[in-house]
């Protein structure tokens, strides 16, 4: 699988945001985990940091360090979870009672700061995770000589024993499932002296001291080697023998280089806040901000989840799973896996409208590496015969949960593999790369297409239906549920597409197109809602449970798939069903006694984007700074933490400002009147465009369109639209009433 990056980078120019605006900060260190430590990762491994003055605590995870293993009945025990290698502490006694204390996070550069005045003494900390050389890297220093004297150690969080050098801990072992693991710190003092406590590392009187950490295990994405590789001794001893010949400041200046190369593509001001706002430390601020409107906490925001995704979804990594990357316990709710019912979907929403393309490459190469395992699970389950009474013989499906060895867990969501194709389709549309279309997106999407075509069932009236479907997590088991009908068609119509695009098989793509125009589409409901089974239900079907009226509030939008992130429900192609789904979400409300969650608001923010209610959507991505549903740290709270709220608030925030449905980009689609003023530059659109806007007292003040081929497009503003064509590296530029400027 091939991104090619630099013509992605080439398309436009790298903005900036004032890091004053992009930083998280506070006046305490983190007492209650991971709700409130402050996360840093390299895409791969990442570190939670809590700030104490007198026991500093790095809780360190790696995305491969999982239990568990393949198995195939989904029903043996077997998944596992995902685990926390465990904490990294750095004793310093003498640094009690401390005052003048901040601790915090900027995003813009992906760097986290702990100062404090103890015992005369200023004390700041830095942490920062970095992807070139593949190590966590931590600088304690003071503005006085011989400040620091305490001690290091390495808290295995599965009892493993630390083996102590020279300024060297290094732990090493293996989890039940064979998996072998191993991480190791490095310590590099200025002045002063380092030597073995026991099982730890003592050092005295050093002016200060800088921290290398590295984490790794044998997990190998390939399924033909039971996804194992090599030892990882030698390449985590390598990495830390070369970041320790570079000073801290080259290491710093070499991660910040890299991660800015992918944060700073987009800069989004949505206005300033009040001095009173700025004044507040995140975790009281966030509050305030449910309450009252805080476009500067709101931007922020929406690059958390740019920096998160960046921090925890590199190329040669696994994807983000329900918590990112981050982890304190062995034992995370949902095993801190990949639910494919929305919540691994969400993860990615964002990747390629905020300029992120490569960072769903993990996605492809993992989903890539379990298929050999999906299809033998999927051929020995007596769920999937055909119509005929035969076992599948062709393509896979996916139960609600899997891991990374080819394990899947509970419940059978037949149309994931479905959803997850969209996905594929979704980066050729914004990265235009015809080589990955070919390689690795449209094979999986046609594989996909014939388990469909073998399993669709017909009604007497000749449409096709997904038989015995689910509408996650919601209602009963039937033929033709709204949300599998949606994620079917959806496939379908993109692998037409995607063979008109590569301009083969055109006899299946023919095929496929007649299936996709025969399935059974969704109704409208007697209070003009959009159905989400195939009949209406009523609340006798379920004791306690009502379906199909108003006061459903399920935290799951399912039936409206088709509307975001599907493409099959507009209010310009399909305007009653539109309508329809616009009843059905209103009614899903934000009742404080229902069980919506982040996510579900996330989610929510998009799908009122696209049906062009700007400033419902913005109703929705307020609810993020309620403590039910954001913790301190401006994680996403289900609760417990989980992660994909802050990815899809992000992507909700994007198709507010810019979409690209209908062939068409559509400049401020959704714009609320909470933000009259602002621009954002650098979002992209489907066809390999990239996208400026500026507005004021609520309209658009200009637009500046970039491309990375020779193309046509049309934008839309409002109910103007206008056509153009464009080259790469020239730009074409509007002003508020779409009228070309600059030639």
């Amino acid at each position: 699988m091939r991104l090619t990056v630099a013509a992605f980078l080439a398309i436009g120019l790298v903005y900036t945001c004032p890091a004053s605006e992009l930083t998280l900060w506070y006046r305490q260190p983190a007492r209650s985990g991971m709700n409130e430590a402050l996360a840093i990762g390299n895409g791969h491994m990442g570190g939670l940091i809590y700030g104490a003055p007198d026991e500093e605590r790095v809780n360190i995870t790696e995305d491969s360090f999982w239990t568990g293993g393949e198995n195939p009945s989904g029903e043996d025990g077997t998944m596992g979870s995902y685990q926390t290698f465990g904490d990294a502490v750095v004793r310093l006694p003498a640094h009690t009672n401390a005052v003048d204390y901040r601790r915090e996070l900027d995003i813009g550069t992906a760097l986290s700061r702990v100062r404090y005045e103890a015992g005369g003494v200023k004390h700041e900390r830095e942490f920062f995770c970095s992807h070139p050389a593949g190590v966590l890297v931590a600088r304690f220093s003071a503005d006085k000589p011989g400040s620091y004297t305490g001690q290091i150690e390495l808290r295995d969080s599965h009892g493993a024993a630390t083996v102590v050098g020279t300024n060297r801990l290094t732990v090493a072992s293996a989890l039940e499932n064979g998996l072998k693991y191993e991480w190791q710190i490095v310590i590099l003092p200025e002045g002063g002296s380092v030597e073995s406590n026991g099982t730890s590392l003592a050092f005295s009187r050093c002016d200060g001291f800088t921290l290398l950490i590295a984490a790794g295990t044998d997990y190998a994405m390939n399924y033909a080697k039971h996804y194992r590789g090599r030892d990882p001794h030698q390449r985590l001893t390598t990495l830390l023998e070369a970041a320790s010949q570079k000073s801290y400041d080259a290491l710093e200046r070499e991660h910040e280089t890299d991660f800015r190369s992918l944060f700073d593509r987009v800069a989004l001001d949505l206005g300033p806040s009040s001095a009173a706002q700025r004044g507040l430390p995140t975790d009281q601020r966030r509050l305030e901000a449910f309450q009252r409107i805080d476009p500067e906490l709101e931007t922020l925001l929406f690059q958390y989840g740019r920096y998160l995704l960046i921090s925890c979804s590199r190329p040669g990594g696994l994807p983000a799973n329900l918590q990112g990357l981050w982890n304190d316990r062995n034992d995370p709710a949902w095993h801190s896996d990949y639910h494919a019912n929305i919540n691994v979907e969400m993860n990615y929403w964002p990747a390629e409208p905020t300029g992120l393309p490569e960072c769903q490459l993990p996605f492809f190469n993992l989903v890539d590496s379990q298929l050999p395992a999906w299809r033998k699970a999927t051929a020995a389950s007596p769920e999937f015969k055909t119509p005929s009474g035969q076992m599948s013989a062709r393509g896979f499906a996916i139960r609600t949960s899997h891991n990374i060895y080819g394990g899947m867990g509970w419940n059978w969501d037949k149309t994931a593999n479905a959803w997850y194709c969209r996905h594929f389709w979704e980066h050729y549309e914004f990265t235009r790369d015809r080589d990955f279309l070919r390689r690795t997106a449209y094979p999986i999407m046609k594989e996909t297409c014939e388990f469909w075509e073998d399993h669709l069932e017909a009604l007497p009236d000749g449409r096709l239906v997904v038989p015995k479907g689910w509408s996650p997590e919601h209602g009963p088991v039937e033929d033709g549920v709204s949300y599998n009908q949606e994620i079917v068609w959806d496939l379908f119509d993109n692998y037409t597409r995607a063979a008109d695009a590569l301009g083969i098989d055109r006899d299946y793509r023919d095929k496929i197109a007649g299936m996709r125009d025969r399935l059974l589409t969704p109704g409208i409901g007697s209070w003009g809602q959009l159905l989400e089974w195939r009949t209406e239900k009523t609340n006798s079907e379920r004791e306690h449970l009502e379906f199909d009226t108003r006061n459903d509030h399920h935290r799951h939008t399912s039936h409206l798939f088709a509307v975001y992130p599907g493409h099959q429900i507009t209010p310009g192609t399909t305007p009653a069903l539109a309508a329809a789904a616009k009843v059905s979400l209103d009614a899903r409300g934000i009742s404080p006694d229902s069980d919506v969650r982040e996510w579900s608001f996330a989610w929510r923010t998009s799908l009122y984007a696209r049906l062009g209610d700007g400033d419902d959507a913005h109703k929705m991505l307020q609810q993020l700074f309620s403590d039910r549903n954001t913790c301190p740290n401006l994680f996403g709270l289900h609760p417990p933490m989980q992660m994909d709220g802050n990815f899809g608030v992000t992507a909700g925030m994007a198709e507010m400002l810019v979409q690209s449905q209908d062939g068409e980009i559509q400049l401020l689609p959704a714009l609320p009147g909470v933000w009259p003023e602002g621009s954002v530059k650098g979002l992209r659109a489907r066809g390999g465009f990239e996208v400026d806007e500026s507005w004021a007292d609520g309209k658009l003040s200009g637009a500046v369109v970039r491309a990375l081929t020779p193309t046509k497009g049309t934008v839309r503003y409002g109910k103007r639209t206008v056509d153009f064509s464009i080259d790469p590296g020239k730009p074409v530029t509007f002003d508020g009433s779409l009228k070309r400027t600059g030639e």
